[in-house]
């Protein structure tokens, strides 16, 4: 058996993670959510209780159904299942705009993050799904050790300064 944690043979390097689909207990209150308040466009329903939603022409970024939830619940705490998705944004400008955006909508952060690698808003969708936008710096501004290995860290992230990018 070998380290679950190492590989002879890495994955591709251009792989990339492309949609996650998650089961919503109202498919209209979803849809407010991810695009009238984050900005995703609608790119079709899929049947009565599905829908596919994405940016920029993409066939779909994120799934939406109902099929196994229609009126159900969040996952109980210290239950297993997806711990947050992730939402790219390509600019910092970008990201501020989706801090407008929330701010307008009245949505809560549960916290906002300077990772010296990226920057990030942390809240949760009308399912209480966890949902991180963020914004990568470029990497030859990444934090770096005297010896040259990744040093990420966790500071408060001024949401002001955010904001003051779209001016």
């Amino acid at each position: 058996m070998t380290d679950s944690t190492t590989s002879s043979r890495p994955i591709h390097p251009q792989t990339r993670i492309g949609h996650v689909h998650l089961k919503v207990a109202d498919l209209d209150r979803a849809l407010d959510f991810y695009c009238g308040v984050l900005g995703f466009e609608l790119t079709q329903h899929y049947g009565e209780g599905g829908a596919f939603v994405a940016a920029g022409g993409y066939h779909h970024h994120i799934g939406l159904n109902t099929w196994e939830s229609l009126g159900g619940s969040p996952p109980p705490p210290r239950a297993t299942g997806l711990y947050h998705l992730a939402i790219l944004y390509p600019t910092r400008a970008a990201l501020a705009d989706a801090l407008r955006r929330l701010v307008e909508a009245k949505i809560p952060l549960d916290g906002a993050s300077d990772h010296g690698v990226s920057q990030a808003l942390y809240l949760r969708d009308p399912d209480q799904n966890r949902v991180e936008l963020y914004w990568d710096r470029p990497s030859e501004e990444w934090p770096r050790t005297p010896d040259g290995e990744l040093a990420m860290f966790t500071r408060r992230l001024d949401l002001g300064d955010l904001l003051a990018t779209l001016d």
